[in-house]
């Protein structure tokens, strides 16, 4: 079985972006040479998220908003630690840290319309995103 791995460096300029990674996953598996396996794209860091969905903008928005109803901004007891970013870390657990897409004639064997994204609700420091690659 080959194996490959590539990190993604992130230093998003506002605190919440999405960031269409695709091109970056296509490219390790290209550079990967695998034909037949899995990628793992994974978020690092427990105030940012990866996801798959469609690339439609007015889609975005509408996650943002649907994330800041159910992790609104408030004084959560974890800021008691002096840190500011409770909503942050509930955003990572609604969308999760990762995804497995299945690669097949080595090529991301994606659905209509599926687009791999970084989602970040902590920004502005740097930030890391693991790119595994494992098959034949």
């Amino acid at each position: 079985m080959k194996s490959h791995t590539e990190y993604l460096i992130f230093r998003t300029p506002r605190r919440e972006e999405f960031v269409n990674i695709t091109a970056q996953v296509k490219d390790a598996i290209r550079k990967s040479g695998v034909k037949e396996g899995m990628i793992l794209v994974s978020a690092m860091h427990i105030t940012a998220a990866v996801y798959v969905n469609d690339a439609e903008s007015g889609l975005i928005e509408d996650i943002k908003d649907w994330l800041r109803e159910l992790a609104p901004d408030k004084d959560y007891r974890h800021h008691r630690t002096g840190e500011d970013n409770g909503a942050a870390h509930l955003k990572n657990l609604l969308l999760h840290h990762e995804v497995m897409i299945p690669i097949t004639n080595g090529e991301a064997d994606f659905g209509p319309w599926q687009q791999v994204y970084y989602a970040e609700f902590d920004g502005r420091r740097p930030k890391r995103v693991i790119i595994k690659v494992m098959g034949e």
